[in-house]
């Protein structure tokens, strides 16, 4: 990977539950655009792998604050109960994995991703735009934080009243677009005005 274009993130999310609550959700990621909204637009297993998930295959439409969408695969090359490792390829490419350990009643999540951004548009501008999207992964990672507790609070709802009392996962809004929008058009016109 060369250094313009490749990211490394380590995102840590503690939670309330068990590794087995969360290991149950992170093991139907089709159901992803339903508990995360705000990134995942569309999530298709291609392959089912073993009856780990060894082997699964994922093909993945995403999107963050910033204007602009990825799609991508991954491969599930690792899987145990506490680990998972992915090759991912597409519109980025290179590993990514988490981890999972208990705490008495939380457990942490630990994401690991390793990537070079192959989008063109992520190419070509993260020798100028990489703070910026790193700070629109970890926009990602902090939605997903939020939609995995209250995932996990709607899994242990007992009764319907109990479970109109969780907010519903929201999908992007509109004023972050507009600002992934104004950002955008800034980069742009420095870029522009660069030039001349």
């Amino acid at each position: 990977m060369t250094a313009e274009n490749s990211y490394s993130f380590v995102s840590t999310w503690n939670l309330t539950g068990t590794i087995d609550e969360v290991e149950a959700i992170f093991d139907e990621p089709a159901r992803m655009p339903v508990w995360w909204p705000s990134v995942y637009l569309d999530v298709t297993q291609l392959e089912p792998g073993d009856e780990r998930g060894v082997g699964r295959v994922i093909s993945i439409y995403s999107t963050g604050w910033l204007p602009y969408t990825l799609k991508w695969k991954f491969k599930v090359t690792e899987r145990t109960g506490t680990r998972s490792r992915f090759e991912a390829w597409g519109d980025f490419a290179g590993w990514g994995g988490y981890e999972l350990s208990q705490h008495g009643n939380h457990v942490q999540v630990v994401w690991n991703w390793h990537v070079q951004a192959d989008k063109p548009l992520l190419a070509s501008l993260s020798w100028l735009l990489k703070p910026i999207f790193a700070a629109n992964h970890e926009w990602a990672m902090r939605q997903g934080h939020k939609a995995i507790g209250l995932e996990l609070a709607r899994r242990r709802a007992l009764s319907p009243a109990e479970l109109a009392l969780i907010p519903s996962p929201q999908p992007r809004s509109k004023p972050l677009l507009l600002g992934g929008v104004v950002v955008a058009a800034a980069t742009g016109t420095f870029l522009w005005l660069r030039r001349r």
